[in-house]
């Protein structure tokens, strides 16, 4: 068959698909011939090569070739039960099928045929249930048909199989694979000893070998490694090449104001990440910098001191934060301060009233405000800044690229700060954040006690109650975090709203038992916050909206319940709650999973404390998509390349785009054309926010 295709071309017209089907391959991320060729396999199922009938094992799945005989079918159409003996000169095999009526037109006796199945024995004879069949073609060659035969499994939707997208493809692969044109430059194919592009994307959709697989995926994946790199790096540089922000230099009488104001001393990890800070800030080049630091290790300090720095400049700084109640503590912190400073500080969220927050936009414009602290209500249009000079954005992961570049919009090319309590690992860290200079504190403030993590099961649920009570007897504070508000007839867990209550009647009786979840209005969630902050609350019953932030020095319990129902990450960071007194705390992991895996990821956090650890191994066992975020948070989609396991040839990856981009910056000499072609197909229309921190 010879197609008159591009790869341009529309989707719908591939044989086997039309206007219909088109719409399904859409949500797929399907539009055009390109597109569907590379939507490779993520994994195969292997069909092995026919084992002669006397030599097959019970148990075990075999593939046998065989002439069909005695076909028989029983029962009623709705209940209908097709048998057969398969005989290949070695033994027979007893072959049932259960409800396939359509097989009486396609299976007759006499008729050689292939099946896949796994083997029984009932009563000295061989058996195969609802195996997989094929035809033998008489005219074919016997030994190419006989062998094993890896048979690709496609990402697939309800409305589309796996085993329809494998047929569409296969009858256009041979064809189309030659339109790939080869882009990386020839001396590093063979350097890294890369085999041929358009071999690699037909053996992707039609291995003979499991070899075959390795060595396509390998290309494939190097292919987008190289490409991300590019794009990461070439912003990078084009980020560093552009001037106009305003420097704002931290002279010895700024760093001497602003460190009387804090009421600690700084660790030599935050003296290193202020430095870093403040060098970029000197600067005429707007700085990008990503500020990366444990839960608990003083993030928010370097954060104030940057702002104070911006304000002693005379520009305005806007915080962005994802909860109200992150922007209350931010407030709160700022306040004390800068108390009786000529700074002035305010706030922009959704709890404000029309009047409120008309008068804040107008002090905002006028310049009168000097810090700003906000929800996403910062980045609405009708929010003007006078002159803002720095934007620092907490918990980045919350938001979406879009939203950042939004608030940044809003200066003249204003300085960048983004933080994380969330630390990340280092392949995440190259692909997703490789644009940003990095800043990590390292170090924990001094007097912070270790948390005491526990996995506690059913058995010990009475014991570990009456601990938590004993300890708020003493005078500490307890959160107890639930994964729903309310409960569910479909989810069998436990939820905030009723268990508040039945903890203050039973396990807490002697305790003031508050609750805070999201649906709560923000002032009501601010007022309970303040309950539980000035200790007229003991316990918090809660769901995740207090994961981010919330800093309570008396609060050294963290109950989590079901907690395999959260990621390692996650759970990090609500135990980060925690710990931040001079007083000794625990964490306790409630689930009563039997499921081995959920039982060793709880284990991972109850021997670790270690964040960039526990993100390492969140990142292997979920996947990037699910530690930070979903797509809006731009981590760039790979078909063929995981971060989790691709280490090394992303590092490859890493080290070969920059020297590509050391030689030649815009990717104009002639052997570099159609990789500068492909990166613009790939990532001209998203770099711009992909790469926004």
């Amino acid at each position: 068959m010879t197609l008159n295709l591009t790869l341009t071309d529309a989707v719908q017209f591939v044989p086997g698909v039309g206007p219909g089907r088109a719409k399904a391959f859409v949500k797929l991320g399907i539009k055009t011939v390109e597109d569907l060729i590379e939507h490779f396999p993520s994994r195969y199922d292997l069909t092995p090569k026919s084992t002669p009938i006397e030599d097959i094992e019970e148990g075990k799945v075999a593939t046998l070739v065989g002439e069909i005989t005695r076909l028989r079918s029983r029962g009623s159409l709705t209940k209908q039960r097709i048998t057969a003996n398969l005989v290949d000169g070695t033994g027979s095999c007893r072959i049932q099928w259960f409800n396939s009526p359509y097989l009486l037109d396609k299976l007759h006796e006499g008729q050689v045929v292939r099946l896949t199945g796994k083997i029984i024995v009932v009563e000295d004879q061989a058996k195969l249930t609802n195996p997989a069949w094929q035809t033998v073609d008489e005219n074919q060659d016997a030994l190419r048909v006989d062998q094993d035969k890896w048979n690709p499994v496609y990402p697939a939707t309800s409305q589309l199989t796996s085993a329809q997208i494998e047929r569409i493809i296969v009858n256009i692969i041979d064809d189309l694979a030659k339109l790939f044109v080869e882009f990386i430059p020839p001396d590093l194919v063979e350097r890294r000893k890369l085999t041929d592009r358009r071999l690699a994307i037909l053996r992707f959709h039609k291995p003979r070998t499991q070899e075959d697989v390795e060595i396509s995926r390998h290309r494939i994946a190097y292919d987008e490694f190289l490409l991300c790199q590019l794009a990461v790096q070439t912003g990078r540089s084009r980020a560093h090449q552009i001037r106009g922000a305003t420097p704002l230099p931290c002279t010895k009488t700024i760093d001497d104001r602003i460190r009387k104001r804090l009421p600690f001393k700084l660790t030599p990890g935050q003296d290193k990440a202020i430095e870093e800070i403040c060098t970029d800030l000197a600067r005429d080049i707007p700085m990008s910098r990503l500020l990366q630091a444990d839960v608990g290790a003083g993030k928010t300090a370097v954060a104030v001191y940057a702002s104070l720095v911006a304000v002693a400049n005379r520009k305005q700084v806007a915080i962005l934060a994802p909860t109200e109640v992150l922007v209350s503590q931010h407030l709160q912190k700022l306040t004390a301060y800068l108390s009786e400073s000529r700074v002035n500080i305010s706030y922009l969220a959704g709890s404000l009233t029309k009047s409120q927050r008309t008068t804040t936009l107008q002090k905002i414009r006028s310049g009168e405000i000097d810090i700003i602290v906000g929800t996403h209500a910062l980045i609405q249009q009708n929010v003007d800044f006078q002159d803002l000079g720095l934007v620092i954005i907490d918990e980045q992961h919350k938001f979406g690229v879009a939203q950042r570049a939004a608030l940044t919009a809003k200066g003249r090319r204003p300085h960048t700060l983004i933080l994380t309590a969330t630390p990340i690992p280092r392949s995440l860290a190259m692909t997703l954040f490789g644009d940003l200079d990095a800043s990590i504190i390292e170090d924990a403030p001094p007097g912070r006690q270790p948390i005491v993590t526990t996995l506690v099961t059913e058995e010990l649920e009475t014991r570990a109650w009456t601990f938590v009570s004993k300890l708020i007897a003493s005078g500490q504070q307890a959160y107890i975090v639930y994964p729903l508000v309310d409960e569910s007839e479909s989810l069998p867990l436990k939820a905030a709203t009723v268990e508040a209550d039945r903890l203050a009647n039973e396990h807490l009786s002697n305790a003031k038992v508050g609750l805070l979840h999201g649906r709560m209005k923000p002032a009501e969630k601010s007022q309970i916050m303040a309950s539980f902050r000035s200790g007229d609350l003991n316990a918090l019953v809660a769901t995740t909206v207090i994961e981010v932030g919330v800093d309570v020095p008396n609060a050294t319990m963290m109950v989590i319940q079901h907690a395999e129902r959260y990621g390692l990450s996650q759970l990090h960071q609500l135990r980060g709650r925690i710990g931040r007194g001079d007083q000794k705390s625990y964490c306790l992991l409630f689930s009563d999973s039997k499921n081995p895996k959920s039982i060793e990821r709880l284990n991972i956090l109850c021997e670790s404390t270690d964040g960039f650890h526990i993100a390492e191994q969140d990142l292997l066992m979920r996947g990037p998509g699910e530690l930070l975020g979903t797509r809006q948070h731009g981590i760039p989609t790979f078909k063929a390349a995981d971060i989790t396991r691709d280490i090394h040839l992303l590092q490859q990856a890493r080290d070969d785009a920059a020297e590509i981009l050391r030689d030649d910056p815009d990717l104009k000499i002639s052997q570099h054309r159609e990789l500068n072609r492909e990166l613009k197909r790939r990532y001209a229309a998203s770099q711009s926010l992909m790469f926004t921190g």
